[in-house]
């Protein structure tokens, strides 16, 4: 899963990617429809793969977070985030029990669970069938000599 170049911006909704870098201007593209905007200096934006969750010990990156629902959900979409703050949060216990309830808002729960799910319908979160098939034919190797 590559986070790279995917941006959030504060009071917009969805994930954007940088497409083009200026002197004072990025240009970003909108995953959910394909439209480009200029983004300037003065707006607020963070990139996902400097994202971190709070735990009581640490902090997990959000890449960790969203590979944990992977594995929860076989690579398929998670729960809505419109659903029920109790549905959330408890949904959310179980992906990562050890989250810091007082630093992590219902909010950002939300947002996970969008992004993941946006992520996964845009083919950025997907099964590594890579490693599978490595893992096949150093069996197969191995069983040669």
């Amino acid at each position: 899963m590559n986070l790279d170049k995917l941006i959030n911006i504060t009071g917009k909704k969805g994930i954007y990617k940088v497409i083009s870098k200026g002197k004072n201007i990025v240009v970003v593209e909108s995953l959910l429809d394909k439209k480009r905007i200029p983004l300037h200096s003065s707006s607020q934006a963070n990139m996902l793969e400097e994202i971190g969750i709070y735990t009581y010990t640490d902090t997990i990156p959000l890449t960790d977070v969203f590979k944990k629902i992977s594995k929860k959900e076989s690579y398929k979409k998670t729960i809505s985030h419109k659903s029920n703050k109790d549905e959330l949060l408890n949904y959310f216990r179980k992906i990562l029990p050890e989250y810091d309830e007082e630093k992590v808002y219902i909010s950002d729960i939300k947002k996970i669970l969008q992004w993941y799910n946006i992520l996964l319908e845009h083919g950025i979160i997907k099964e590594e069938v890579k490693d599978a098939f490595n893992k096949e034919e150093k069996r197969k190797y191995e069983n040669k000599n």
